[in-house]
């Protein structure tokens, strides 16, 4: 046994708060590991695995995000720049747990922003989506959506069901572009909402200024 014979009281506590100390460890080196899965520069690719139906929390430096559904149980990341320095100063991080995971693309460019990142993950994820600026590119994702950019494009597209609970997307300055509701506003304070009781998901997206572009298949029947 790891306490070896033990027969006296004293002998017994020492040995209790001994494999304490110990199942701590374990625990903390476990929870050490989850928090710093993966780590790769731009222009490396960042393989690990990533649950169905997990959230996904992307925040992003300035660049352009293309965020695919597949049908792997992973989360494959690609980033490119135009300059190798440049890459080599943007660092890809994921971390966290099955259940809610973070990807960080961080670091500082000499030569501007041209920064491309391809996330490809379970189909059926949860995304959260921060970014200053940039491009933000949705396609064949199954599950809630928040994303919200200061200055940019958001596409968000889907050639399955467009099956959302409820849609709120909005820009302050811009425009956005609906088809798959029959949808165009643009101007100031412009914004699309829907509900729909079959839905299956959640839909919200702001930009303050730029477009929101809702492409996809037919939509189930909704109310304003």
């Amino acid at each position: 046994m790891f306490c070896g014979n033990i027969g006296s009281a004293s002998s017994v506590r020492t040995c209790m708060r001994t494999l304490s100390a110990v199942a701590g460890a374990v625990v903390l080196a476990w929870n050490l590991a989850g928090l710093a899965r993966a780590e790769a520069p731009c222009g490396q690719t960042l393989d690990a695995p990533l649950r169905p139906r997990a959230v996904l929390r992307v925040h992003s430096r300035p660049a352009g995000l293309e965020i695919v559904g597949t049908d792997q149980a992973a989360i494959h990341v690609s980033c490119t720049s135009g300059d190798e320095g440049d890459a080599q100063r943007i660092r890809v991080r994921f971390q966290g747990n099955q259940d809610d995971e973070t990807l960080t693309i961080a670091g500082d460019l000499r030569e501007g922003n041209n920064v491309r990142v391809r996330i490809e993950v379970p189909r059926k994820t949860s995304l959260r989506v921060e970014m200053s600026a940039g491009e933000v590119k949705v396609e064949e994702i199954a599950g809630d959506m928040d994303i919200n950019l200061y200055a940019g494009q958001i596409t968000i597209s889907s050639t399955r069901l467009w099956d959302y609970r409820s849609v709120d997307v909005s820009v302050s300055i811009g425009e956005v572009n609906a088809p798959v509701y029959g949808a165009q506003k643009g101007g100031f304070f412009r914004g699309i909402t829907k509900e729909t009781a079959d839905g299956e998901y959640s839909l919200h997206a702001h930009v303050i200024t730029g477009e929101i572009d809702l492409l996809g298949g037919s939509a189930r029947a909704t109310t304003d």
